[in-house]
């Protein structure tokens, strides 16, 4: 326990990387420690541990065991934007410039030479969907390329995007930007969240976060309240819960069909397809407290409670059922992560339990004895999972074509690995020596041997697409692979990817 007045620390990566390190008042709460992580890479979610056990945003700085060590390691979880599953099939690049480069399927985004002109500077940030992307620049304005009808064309809403916005979120179809004054602007798929003409008036200012379904979107307001617009059975339409959702929302999680809320209480509000998530009455007297997180595959959720315990409900298949692991989901639960149609929760001991569509990663059995400790964060592709241990090993189950068997490249992550990437069928994984080991389905990004002299050192950071990789390197560079028309080909570009890259959406 520590016992001085004033506590050093330091905030480490899985890689080893310094973070972050400071001198902290005892007094203080590991909350402290969570906002210097998320000045460090904004918008990410991570886990903080200190050997084998996890520290909460409200764990007291004192509580801390100093014969430890002062390290405290960092586990940076996936973002938002990740926890949807990918459907692009190209690539945009940010350099350091300003500039974007694009690659890919042409008609999917890939070919951005519509509005090159707009992107040779200022661009801060990229939101991309199924066929479209949506890039913001520095002066607040939006410029959109790819597929018209999935929000590629923006001219109806182009004088409300020419400042002013300081975010753009995207479900399959369409795109919802919020400006700085708190009102949103829609374009894109009108039945799927393009047109939000019906609560117009509810969008004109205090909107603080957007949160999407496949076809639909939440925004959650300044005051806690929460407007829903777009493809009415898959969450646009909250009508049936409107009382609930009047005020104390603080968190919304969307998934294929559905939605569900937490309120500052700890309760939880659900609307939707019901089959899909929707309806969570069967749980109710369950809901109504404690809830800290929510989680949802296409077609289920899993809550984790304040007590570690969790809650699932939805699609039986896709893990709404959890009876048949329940005695292991009633404490100690610290995360809960999915893929398509399953769900794998790690527990404040390192070990991992898993339900859901047992072909798809519901099913860890053959790999039981890898997950009894030591798992310090799960990875997906659509159909299997992959769990970095702390000693840097790396486990994987599920589908075989997706990824649930890795033993081809087995010698190669028992070691060392920091970071995995998962897409539709395959995986990638860094090492702590800027290597990059791959496997899955071969013409899906499981197949990097074209690319291997180029990703045996330095890399920094691997994202993908639905069926190819791009990895930036140390100093600056792209390299890809896996589907060319997916991207897995950027020799069209290839010039403007030899240096300066920092961000690939």
């Amino acid at each position: 326990m520590a016992t001085s007045s004033e506590i050093y620390l330091e905030l480490v990566e899985l890689s080893g990387h310094v973070v972050a390190k400071g001198t902290w008042s005892a007094t203080l709460q590991a909350h402290c420690l969570y906002q210097c992580a998320h000045l460090a890479k904004p918008g990410r979610r991570c886990r903080l541990l200190q050997g084998a056990s996890e520290i909460t945003p409200v764990t007291s700085l004192a509580a801390l065991d100093l014969r430890l060590g002062t390290c405290i390691q960092i586990v940076w979880l996936s973002s938002s934007a990740a926890d949807r599953h990918s459907k692009i099939e190209a690539f945009a690049a940010i350099k350091a410039d300003g500039s974007a480069v694009t690659w890919g399927c042409a008609w999917g985004g890939g070919d951005s030479s519509a509005v090159a002109t707009h992107l040779t500077e200022g661009v801060v940030q990229i939101c991309g969907i199924d066929a479209a992307f949506a890039a913001i620049k520095a002066d607040g304005n939006v410029v959109t390329w790819g597929d018209a009808d999935f929000g590629g064309d923006s001219s109806a809403v182009a004088p409300l995007l020419s400042e002013g916005v300081v975010q753009v979120c995207g479900n399959d179809r369409a795109f919802a930007a919020i400006k700085a004054d708190g009102s949103v602007v829609t374009w894109g798929c009108a039945w799927g969240g393009g047109d939000s003409s019906v609560v117009a008036t509810l969008l004109t200012e205090g909107v603080v976060q957007i949160r999407a379904s496949d076809m639909a979107f939440a925004a959650i307001k300044a005051d806690g309240s929460v407007v829903t617009w777009g493809e009415i059975d898959g969450g646009g339409d909250s009508s049936a819960v409107a009382p609930l959702l009047i005020e104390g929302v603080v968190q919304v999680c969307g998934i294929a069909e559905a939605f569900a809320a937490i309120k500052a209480d700890g309760s939880v509000v659900t609307w939707g397809e019901a089959d899909c998530g929707g309806d969570s009455s069967a749980l109710a007297p369950l809901l109504t407290e404690g809830v800290v997180q929510v989680c949802g595959n296409d077609r289920a959720f899993a809550a984790i409670k304040a007590d570690g315990s969790v809650l699932t409900w939805g699609n039986a298949g896709f893990g709404g059922d959890s009876s048949a692991v329940a005695p292991l989901l009633t404490e100690g639960v610290v995360q809960v992560c999915k893929n398509v149609r399953a769900f794998a929760a790690i527990r404040a001991d390192g070990s991992v339990v898993t339900w859901g569509d047992a072909l798809c990663g519901g099913d860890s059995s053959a790999v039981a004895p890898l997950l009894m400790e030591g798992i310090v964060q799960v990875c997906r592709s659509y159909f299997a999972f992959a769990a970095i241990k702390a000693d840097g090993s790396a486990v994987t189950w599920g589908a075989i074509g997706c990824g649930g068997d890795s033993t081809a490249v087995a010698p190669l992550l028992m070691e060392g690995v920091v970071q995995i990437c998962g897409i539709a069928s395959a995986f990638a994984a860094i090492k702590a020596d800027g290597s990059v080991v791959t496997w899955g389905d071969g013409d899906g990004g499981g197949d990097s041997s074209a690319v291997a002299p180029l990703l045996s050192e330095g890399v920094v950071q691997v994202y993908g697409s639905f069926e190819a990789f791009a990895a930036i390197k140390a100093d600056g560079s792209v390299v890809t692979w896996g589907s060319a028309r997916g991207g897995g080909d950027s020799s069209a570009v290839a010039a403007l990817l030899a240096e300066g890259v920092f961000q690939v959406c």
